[in-house]
């Protein structure tokens, strides 16, 4: 990237009468100059990436006229032979202060790509850090507009320094304690914007809720001429696209255009409170609480082998319009997001038999790990839509350490001290059943009629364990169909039910009516403050 062209700045004007005017007037040069970035030349540049500058991006992300920057004219001046005026002024690539979004406080840093990509070259370390010790301090949440390596640098560190980084230094370089300890603290939005590599990569990771832009954003530890020479060409779309960052959960979503992610990171945080400190906001709408839905009685297959659409009942009975999803191209099997009952926020999730018929694989254990997390730390009550047919079986589950996620899954549900709600919907099985909801304390739990559970599934589990019976019969299959229907019968969750090891089977068209009596029950138990454990990127 070429070298950054000093800014000119206008000689310093002294006039003894006027007071302190003059030093104003100089304040105010400089804060134009600032205001500058990299120039024209590298502005008109961004613009013709399709790219929106980073004070442009502030100024449409809060609250109009809210923003206060620090630090403004912090950067490398020029003076002249009697060092009293200044000549040129490069601004730091680091754009961060305060403002509001729908009028809640927050803290707002954007890498500013005109001067050195966002490389540590044009950077003042102080800004970043400075930025995630307010939000933290102040308890405000934190939105990092992230476009370049964040902080890292570039191999030309190491001549315009005169020394190669030795990275953390001896204590603080990087304070990358600070950005991952403030996850068990404040809410964190990370918007990627563009190329984002490195030590940017791991501030975009390192959020509750990350987003990148689908043409403009490009995400990876190192791009592509650095793997290029380690033998592998590649794009920035087929390094680092949002693609294959969704695919694989390092990014939980992607939109259209910069405005988008702008929205989608003003609705993550209306669900959630300001700080740990604080209770997530009730938001009241005109949706009845007691609302039903005529087609939840016929919602789920009598046929246990066909699927159906999960989504379509989660918005059947939470607030209209108030599902947030997360995560959707990462761990299939489960559905996360935030909604709405009766105005109340609340952490949903609920398996989704479209892939591997709800079976939680290891991608799905490792997603409610970190959901979970999230709720406990937010104070957020939990809902969970049950469908899941246990672990993940099979040579591709064992080879991606199901078990292993399975068992972190099910220790972060049980670990969880806020109120949980379960609505068994269709299957519940095995281990991973396991994972409904938490055993540590009470829940609140009902069955549709839909609802089956058990040990293990029949399917395949009678081959299993009536082989004997079955090789011994003159028909094997007609055995085998007679022993499932006389175990169908033993299985019905009315069976259940009578030893009161499931609390209620309910009409599937009141749920909405008893979530949203959940969620009021709920609402007195939040209790502020920090998790018993912290939740890590």
């Amino acid at each position: 990237m070429p070298d950054d062209s000093p800014l000119r700045a206008p000689p310093r004007i002294v006039d003894t009468a006027a007071g302190w005017e003059p030093e104003l007037q100089e304040l105010r040069a400089r804060e134009a100059l600032a205001r500058e970035l990299g120039g024209s030349e590298r502005v008109a540049r961004q613009h013709a990436g399709g790219r929106l500058t980073v004070r442009e991006r502030i100024d449409r992300l809060l609250d109009p006229g809210s923003f206060h920057e620090i630090g403004a004219i912090a950067g490398k001046a020029t003076y002249d032979a009697e060092g009293r005026s200044i000549v040129s002024f490069v601004p730091a690539n680091c754009v961060f202060g305060r403002g509001t979004v729908d009028a809640r406080p927050v803290v707002i840093a954007g890498d500013d790509f005109t001067l050195r990509g966002g490389s540590a070259d044009a950077s003042i370390k102080g800004k970043p850090k400075m930025s995630e010790e307010l939000a933290t301090l102040y308890r405000m949440p934190i939105i990092r507009l992230i476009e370049g390596s964040g902080g890292g640098g570039s191999v030309k560190t190491i001549e315009t320094t005169g020394r190669a980084n030795l990275p953390g230094g001896l204590t603080e370089t990087t304070s990358f304690d600070l950005v991952a300890n403030q996850m068990g603290i404040v809410p964190v939005v990370a918007l990627g914007l563009g190329s984002v590599a490195g030590l940017g990569a791991a501030r975009l990771a390192a959020s509750h809720y990350s987003v990148m832009v689908k043409d403009i954003a490009a995400v990876f530890v190192a791009g592509p001429p650095v793997v290029e020479r380690l033998g592998e060409p590649r794009t920035k779309q087929e390094l680092g696209g949002w693609e294959v960052q969704l695919s694989c959960g390092a990014v939980d979503h992607a939109v259209d255009s910069e405005d988008e992610a702008f929205d989608a990171a003003r609705r993550f945080l209306s669900y959630l409170p300001s700080s740990v400190h604080d209770l997530p906001p009730r938001v009241r709408g005109w949706d009845d609480p007691s609302r039903r839905e005529d087609f939840l009685i016929a919602a789920v297959p009598r046929v246990k082998k066909q699927a159906y659409h999960m989504r379509r009942i989660i918005e059947a009975v939470v607030d209209k319009g108030s599902f947030f999803e997360m995560g959707r191209l990462f761990g299939r099997p489960i559905i996360t997001g935030f909604a709405r009952l009766d105005g109340w926020p609340v952490a949903l999730m609920a398996g989704d038999p479209l892939f591997h018929g709800a079976a939680w694989t290891a991608d799905a254990c490792n997603k409610i790990i970190r959901f979970v997390d999230t709720a406990q730390t937010f104070h957020l009550p939990i809902v969970h839509l049950v469908d899941c047919p246990g672990f993940q079986v099979g040579l591709a589950a064992e080879s991606s350490a199901v078990i292993r996620w399975g068992v972190r899954a099910l220790s972060a549900i049980n670990q969880t001290t806020v109120p949980w709600c379960s609505i068994v919907v269709r299957n519940c099985y095995g281990v991973g059943g396991l994972g409904h909801q938490p055993v540590s304390h009470y829940c609140v739990r009902y069955a549709w009629p839909s609802a089956s559970w058990g040990s293990l599934p029949l399917e395949g589990g009678i081959e299993a364990a009536y082989r004997a019976e079955i090789d011994a019969a003159d028909d094997p299959q007609a055995k085998l169909e007679e022993i499932e229907a006389r175990l169908n019968r033993l299985r019905s969750p009315f069976r259940t039910a009578e030893s009161f090891w499931v609390d209620e089977i309910i009409d599937p068209r009141d749920t909405r009516r008893l979530l949203c009596e959940f969620a009021n029950m709920a609402a007195p138990l939040r209790t502020v403050g920090e998790s018993r454990f912290t939740m890590r990127p």
